[in-house]
């Protein structure tokens, strides 16, 4: 021990037995004065009396505290320089425990007292959140750790459960005396409650934070959702206009034109009808076309892995569908896991240069899961760049309560998992 430890040491001791011979000092005056003055003054000194022994028990109790606290405050100044010495600190410990400050204060003013009583450069609370550590408070608040400065750090635990630690950082060459460690390894015995009450605030804390990012997230994506359905009408008005509409109202004025010639020249009615046979056809066409792009018929018949038999099909031998127990679901669990499937054959196809590209369907009555995965030139999923066809895949699934795992490495491929919930099979 250094000569240095060694007088921080003597005057906390003497710090100690000043406050202890006072206090001693105090209870000793307290009893002469009121039990033997008042005795004498009542002229009864062969023998105590009852109530001034009781009014001396009362003062005594009463005035203890600040009696406490003046000769902490004068010992402080007068051996330690300043310093709080160790009952003061005990003291104030207690006083914070007792509830006498808000609950999202008492880490902060834990901090204060360890780093006043020991004397530190700086004290932290740290709490343990599940299997990481989070700082609760430090003293002081803007503290910079000093070069050289030494970490001390004592677990804080309740039973077998592990609650967190506090931290004391010593000056650089100074370590703690042993009043200190053990001054300090008796707060964190104490420090229990205050940790379980921050750990729980903390979770609470964090888990708000979750939620108020995912309530971000839900609602741009439901922006998003409402942007999508906007230009799909946008475009199917247009394309009936510039289709159907178009045929149909060829059609209507054709016909017009055919009932007039019908009755002054048979043979061009006749013939102008036999066009418009055509012209109804066509508008046939192009009103199945654009109710396949809304819902395919092959969707609504036969359930979804069938319906994309043909889409697989249409990429060539690459691409293999295996479905098994998938039964038939609510249509917008069938379309989701449809057009999900479409958008995820189409990313691979276009952007993965994959040589094998494998769509697996397992479905009981309760789940439809889907699994497509490619042997291609995948992504780093740390990048956060993942495209507009994966993020309209996420909106889609969890808009109907399912959720989605996308895992790829570079070089390696790239693996799609969509869990959608089933109801049971119809």
């Amino acid at each position: 021990m250094t000569p240095l430890l060694r007088r921080r040491g003597r005057r906390e001791l003497l710090a100690t037995g000043l406050v202890g011979t006072g206090l001693t000092a105090f209870v000793v005056l307290v009893y002469v004065v009121v039990v033997l003055g008042g005795g004498a003054l009542l002229g009864r000194t062969s023998s105590p009396s009852l109530g001034l022994s009781v009014l001396a028990t009362a003062v005594v109790a009463v005035a203890f505290d600040p009696v406490q606290s003046r000769l902490d405050r004068w010992v402080s100044r007068v051996v330690l320089g300043g310093r709080t010495s160790p009952y003061e600190v005990v003291r104030r410990f207690t006083t914070t425990l007792a509830g006498q400050h808000p609950d999202k204060e008492l880490p902060e003013r834990m901090a204060r007292v360890l780093a006043d009583g020991t004397g530190a450069e700086s004290a932290q609370v740290w709490v343990a959140i599940g299997d990481r550590s989070v700082l609760a408070a430090t003293w002081p608040p803007t503290h910079v750790a000093t070069a050289g400065s030494v970490a001390r750090r004592v677990p804080v635990r309740h039973g077998d459960d592990v609650l967190g630690a506090l931290v004391v950082r010593e000056h650089p060459g100074v370590a703690l005396t042993r009043v200190e460690e053990r001054l300090f390894a008796g707060l964190a015995d104490q420090a229990g409650l205050v940790l379980r009450g921050a750990r729980l605030r903390t979770e609470l804390e964090l888990r708000l934070a979750a939620l108020s990012t995912r309530a971000d997230e839900l609602r741009t994506s439901r922006e998003r959702l409402v942007d999508a359905h906007d230009a799909e009408r946008w475009r199917l008005e247009r394309d009936i206009h510039d289709g159907a509409q178009q045929h149909l109202v060829a059609l209507a004025v054709n016909l017009r034109l055919a009932g007039t010639l019908a009755t002054r020249d048979r043979d061009r009615a006749d013939a102008l009808l036999a066009e418009q046979e055509v012209a109804a056809s066509d508008a046939i066409t192009t009103l199945v076309r654009l109710a396949r792009g809304i819902f395919p018929p092959r969707l609504e018949a036969l359930g979804v892995a069938e319906a994309l038999r043909p889409a697989v099909a249409a990429l060539g031998p690459t691409v293999r569908l295996r479905a098994d127990g998938v039964g038939r679901y609510a249509p917008a669990i069938e379309s989701t896991a449809y057009f999900c499937s479409l958008e995820a054959l189409q990313n691979a196809a276009k952007h993965a240069h994959a040589t094998s590209i494998q769509v697996v369907l397992v479905g009981t009555p309760m789940r439809l899961e889907i699994s497509i995965e490619d042997d291609g030139c995948g992504f780093d999923p740390g990048t956060g760049s993942r495209g507009a066809g994966l993020t309209n895949i996420r909106e889609r699934v969890e808009s109907v309560g399912g959720s989605l795992v996308v895992s790829s490495v570079p070089g390696l491929g790239t693996r799609i998992h969509a869990v959608l919930p089933g109801g049971g099979t119809t």
